[in-house]
Order: structure tokens, then sequence, then C-alpha cells
């Protein structure tokens, strides 16, 4: 381990890139304000042992996790994801849903990948556009995007000497 100390990465910069499931060629749609949704857990199973009263054993179930939200300023011009929810979400499921790849990248100084997290078989299941409202003219209209995965995955980036 490096003798310089360790400071907490912020959690402001990040960006986000999505690839279909057969390419390997990756997207990045990095204009997003928030990401939250990255909370897989291991449901624990309780089981009693016979006539033992002073415990229950704890076992492990499956796992579960949170939709990922996303969350950006509204984008007027063309992006991959909004066209991704668009043909998902917006569909009438006459053509299958096509599941992508999503990455959520944490960066540090200079833009320097520090986490990544892979979302497996994901795909849109909510677009949500924020509130039209004419009294407040200081709001930024947004839209929101939850997509729903398999697993995730997360790769730290290698410790420097």
């Amino acid at each position: 381990m490096s003798s310089t100390s360790y400071y907490s990465p912020p959690a402001f910069a990040f960006s986000v890139s999505i690839a279909s499931g057969s390419s390997p060629s990756m997207s990045v749609d990095a204009a997003f304000q928030e990401i939250s949704g990255i909370d897989p857990k291991v449901e624990v199973e309780e089981e009693t042992e016979g006539a033992t009263n002073s415990y229950v054993h704890q076992l492990p179930g499956v796992t579960k996790h949170s939709n990922l939200v996303l969350k950006r300023g509204y984008v007027t011009q063309g992006s991959a994801l909004a066209q991704w929810a668009a043909q998902t979400v917006g569909s009438d499921l006459t053509t299958p849903i096509e599941t992508k790849v999503l990455n959520v990248f944490l960066l540090g100084p200079g833009d320097k990948v520090l986490v990544t997290w892979t979302f497996a078989n994901a795909w849109p299941v909510k677009w949500e556009i924020g509130t039209l409202d004419a009294n407040n003219t200081s709001t930024v209209l947004t839209q929101t995007l939850e997509i729903a995965y398999t697993t995730v995955t997360s790769v730290n980036a290698p410790v420097p000497d």
C-alpha cells in the first residue's frame, strides 16, 4: 500500500455508458446528475433447529437489488439512453425488449476511472419526465430513467504503488 494518505472519492464525478449485449462498442451518456439503486443485498432465511430456543440459524438466500435509477436534466438532443428507453417503455412489445450492459464509472482526478459498476441484462422499466410548472422559473426540467437488471459487479481500479 502507498505511504500517501487516502481520501475518499467525491460522489459527484461519474459517467454512464451503454452497450448492446452483442456489441463490445460503448456509447458514453454522461450528463446525469444523480444515480441510485446500486444496492445488492442477500436475503436471509431463518431456520430453527429442533427444540433449540437459544438461537436461529441465518442462511443466505437469493440476492436482490433495487432498480438502477438515473436522473438528469431533460435532453432535447439525441441520446442513446433516451432512444433505448423509448423503444422499450413506449413499446407495444411486438418486438423483443433489447437488454444492454450498462457501466457506471466513478471518476477521480483527471477523469481517471476509480470504480466500474457493470449492470448485466439491463432494460428500462420506467421513464419519467419531471413536473412542468409555470410558477417555478428556477427549476430545470428533469427526466428519470429506471432500469431493471439481473446482476451488478464492481471492479476497483488498481492502487498505484
